[in-house]
Formats: C-alpha cells, sequence, structure tokens
C-alpha cells in the first residue's frame, strides 16, 4: 500500500518473484480492461481520467476473477487493493472463499513532492494521459481521504509494516525484506 506513485508496483513484481506467487495489480487490471475495451475497462477510464477511484463494484468483480485464477491458488501479491474501507470487507470474503490467509500489509511512505516528480517523470516516459500535475495531487487527496483509513485496521490486526519508499530501488526493497523477516535471493 502507499499514495500513487511510491513504488507499489515496482517492488510488488521484485517480492512476488521472490515468493513465487503473482502480483496482483489493480492498475494492471484496469488498464488490460481499458485495452480489450471491455465494458467495465470503459466505466474504469472515465474515473482514472478524472484521477477519481473506480467504484468498489467494478474493482471487486475484476480482483475477484483475478485472485480465482490458477497461478494465485499457492497465494498472491496485491498492489492497489484494498483502497477503501469496503474493499477490506470484500477481501477478507474473498480470502475465505480461496482459502488465503493475509500475512503483511506493506505501506511505503514517500514524501508527496517526489510523488509528483516521480508521476510526472513516469508519464513522459510511458505516455500516460492520466498522470497531469492535477491528476496526481487529486489522486494523493483521495489516497488521504479513502485509503490512509485502511492502514488502521490492519495495523490493529497487527500486520502492517511501514517502509521508508525514498531512496534506490534496491534500498528500499532490503528494507521490505529486512520487514519481513526474509532473506533475499541472490
Amino acid at each position: 500500500m502507499g499514495p500513487p506513485g511510491a513504488g507499489k508496483g515496482t517492488q510488488a513484481k521484485v517480492v512476488a518473484e521472490h515468493f513465487g506467487v503473482p502480483a496482483i495489480s489493480t492498475g494492471d487490471i484496469f488498464r488490460a480492461n481499458v485495452s480489450r475495451g471491455t465494458a467495465l475497462g470503459k466505466k474504469a477510464q472515465e474515473y482514472m481520467d478524472a484521477g477519481e477511484y473506480v467504484p468498489d463494484e467494478v474493482t471487486n468483480l475484476m480482483v475477484r476473477a483475478r485472485i480465482d485464477e490458477p497461478d494465485a491458488e499457492p497465494g498472491f501479491l496485491l498492489d492497489g487493493y484494498p483502497r477503501t474501507l469496503s474493499q477490506v470487507e470484500e477481501l477478507d470474503g474473498m480470502i475465505r472463499h480461496t482459502g488465503h490467509e493475509l500475512d503483511a500489509v506493506v505501506v511505503l511512505t514517500v514524501d508527496p513532492d517526489e510523488i509528483v516528480g516521480r508521476l510526472l517523470q513516469r508519464a513522459e516516459v510511458e505516455g500516460r494521459a492520466d498522470d497531469t500535475e492535477d491528476v496526481v495531487r487529486r489522486r494523493q487527496e483521495v489516497y488521504g481521504e479513502q485509503t490512509e483509513p485502511l492502514i488502521g485496521v490492519y495495523r490493529r490486526r497487527g500486520i502492517v509494516h511501514e517502509i521508508d519508499g525514498m531512496g534506490p530501488v534496491d534500498e528500499v526493497t532490503k528494507r521490505i525484506f529486512d520487514a519481513l523477516d526474509v532473506v533475499p535471493q541472490s
């Protein structure tokens, strides 16, 4: 977890590879549906273009379908989900159904101005129309309003690991593995 641009996707890939499970990114799921022109993808695009969260009912359907795929049977790492308190409840139901257990919640913390710079640079490199400065700042506001409260839910469950997301990727990865008490692969 962490605000958009905190490095969740980058770290999710490394951590998921270490554990041999898929990194399931709601952003990737959204973009795949958008590129295929699905009805859910078109609906998601409207919200993403405005810097708003995609409604829970759309997101939940996409995530449920993804964690039911065979490669997620041994486990999975979620990137960008849950983002709201109602999604926490939905995820609890999903993992009860699949027999999984939530082991840890890694929260990446990054300076807000650093995030704006990262996302504007990413927008240039990847040609992402949804990463304008106004949209990025709006996403930070939405994150603060809707997502930060659910970190408290997971903190009460004793599974939150807050990690400084500033610095080189490999240093952030090391902090994550140290917090999870995991020896990284060589």
